[in-house]
């Protein structure tokens, strides 16, 4: 379109004698004048109306211009329609069904933003980032980000087969979802962990999350060391993410900043007492937390009121102003960029017009075993505010302690169960015929954690189901995962159970950030020394 829109332009400005002097203004003005170059759209924009031999299409035209030219900016200003405008409105509202994705257009393809935790998609390892290319066989690449939703969309309990494009992944990858009703809460899990030890896990910003995430404390009970885990939380609202950075830090505190060239430069900060001041307090980020949940990190770890646990965050530091046009769309056009409490920057390094790239750097991490070497350059070192130890910017926020991921247990048998449902599937097929049996034998879900184990019978049932989904059997693979296998059904099995802090009672007993977390908890005074627990 880009090419189609030049040629025309060069086609029809000779038809009109005095458009000669329009050009030669322009050849002469070595300037990037925003008047002159809006004068000169304007006579392309008539000319075309006037003389090309066809009608155009004068929506679809501005549309896709508008499109090509914020793609060219940065990875994160983007179109929105009319009728996604209705979808954006939903998402943070809470109000979500379906698949269970937030999903971004970018060069007219479908993206994954975020995948609603807890939810259909998150249950069969779609990611953030996959790009989604067929819906039930169908071609989307191309089509509206409506047109595309209303196919993944449909009633509880249906299937939707769709073929996603991951960056790392030489072959695209087959998905079959079974639509279901979505999470709508921002916290996942709440309990004590530990006696003593809180651990709340927050899956993203949204209206009500601060509201939320105090009920939870509220409800824990009275701990003196808190986990906040914001792994896999892809960001949100920014008045939500200064108000829970407030919750650990005194008023007053400055929480991030914004800088840009045409918008005033603004400064955040607390502005309430606090209600955690003391206390030990351990973070946990991946690759995933992006945006908000950075935000918040970077605040607690430049006042040096946290450890922050785990590998480095996303790195989407650029904010978005949303102008509303005419029509009912809009755009969001980043206007400025976020600094934490130090000065340095979240989002890390892009260049404009290469959205691609972007997102394939981000995918080497996982193709590199998630490795993730820190920059320790002096250019790139600033010193946190209380205890002056050594941050570094570069693209995110780097944890105090690296916790690389555990893929020994992976095999592409074990993806393909994943992929195609059937660990899902059996364990709702199990639920069906034994819930009153396991609730009796196991009345909680501690009891459930000390006592359950995944019967032979079961493992076996499961491989027949994934024969009957054509997952071929490689028992290779199975002798690898087959640990990995058996503990997934137990999650899967809990979460109907006991609700969704059960599904993490049982996975976070075998995680080893949540174990590293632990671990600096119990020897806080050399793992986490001067990181303030008596109020700053």
């Amino acid at each position: 379109m880009k090419k189609y829109i030049l040629y025309l332009l060069l086609a029809v400005i000779p038809l009109a004698g005095h458009s000669q002097s329009i050009l030669r203004r322009s050849q002469s003005a070595a300037t990037n004048d925003a008047n002159l170059q809006l004068e000169k759209f304007q006579y392309f924009y008539r000319y075309l109306n006037s003389s090309y031999i066809e009608t155009v299409d004068n929506a679809d035209l501005i549309e896709t211009a508008i499109k090509d030219i914020l793609a060219e900016l940065d990875p994160h200003s983007s179109y929105i329609s009319p009728e996604d405008m209705v979808e954006v409105t939903e998402s943070f509202d809470g109000k979500f069904s379906g698949i269970g994705v937030q999903i971004n257009t970018l060069n007219d393809s479908l993206h994954v933003a975020n995948v609603v935790n807890g939810g259909p998609s998150e249950t069969v390892g779609l990611y953030p980032n996959d790009r989604i290319v067929t819906v039930d066989g169908q071609n989307i690449v191309g089509l509206s980000q409506t047109e595309a939703v209303k196919l993944l969309r449909g009633p509880k309990g249906t299937a939707v087969n769709i073929e996603v494009v991951r960056p790392g992944e030489k072959e695209k990858l087959n998905f079959r979802i079974i639509r279901d009703d979505i999470p709508i809460e921002s916290i996942d899990a709440a309990y004590m962990i530990r006696p003593g030890v809180g651990y709340i896990r927050v899956n993203r910003f949204a209206h009500t999350t601060i509201s939320e995430f105090r009920e939870a404390f509220t409800g824990l009970d009275s701990p003196q060391a808190l986990i906040l885990d914001l792994r896999g939380n892809s960001g949100g609202l920014l008045n939500q993410a200064i108000d829970l950075s407030n919750f650990f830090l005194p008023r007053g505190s400055l929480v991030v900043s914004t800088e840009g060239r045409m918008v005033a430069s603004e400064q955040y900060k607390a502005t309430s007492p606090g209600t955690f001041l003391r206390g030990k307090v351990v973070v946990l980020i991946d690759e995933f937390s992006a945006s908000a949940s950075e935000i918040v990190a970077g605040a607690l770890q430049d006042w040096d009121r946290a450890v922050i646990v785990g590998r480095r965050s996303f790195g989407k530091g650029l904010v978005q102003r949303q102008f509303p046009l005419p029509d009912g769309s809009a755009m969001n056009i980043t206007v400025s960029k976020y600094l934490t409490p130090t000065g340095r920057a979240i989002q890390r390094p892009f260049e404009k017009g290469h959205g691609s790239d972007y997102y394939d750097d981000f995918a080497n991490r996982f193709s590199t075993g998630y490795a993730d070497t820190l920059n320790t350059a002096d250019s790139l070192r600033f010193t946190t505010l209380r205890l002056g130890k050594s941050v570094y910017e570069g693209g995110g926020i780097y944890p105090d302690y690296y916790v690389p991921a555990d893929t020994s247990a992976y095999s592409d048998y074990y993806a393909a169960l994943i992929r195609k449902g059937v660990i899902f599937e059996l364990s709702n097929r199990t639920l069906d015929r034994s819930r009153r049996q396991l609730l009796a034998q196991y009345p909680t879900v501690e009891s459930f954690r000390d006592g359950y184990t995944a019967p032979e019978t079961m493992l076996t049932e499961l491989r027949e189901l994934g024969g009957e989904r054509e997952v071929e059997f490689v028992a290779d693979d199975w002798a690898v995962s087959r640990d990995d296998i058996a503990e997934r059904l137990k999650v899967y099995l809990a979460r109907t159970l006991y609700g969704e802090t059960g599904a993490y009672v049982i996975s976070n007993t075998t995680d080893p950030v949540v174990e590293k977390a632990l671990e600096i908890i119990v020897n806080w005074d050399t793992e986490a020394s001067g990181i303030a627990t008596d109020g700053i």
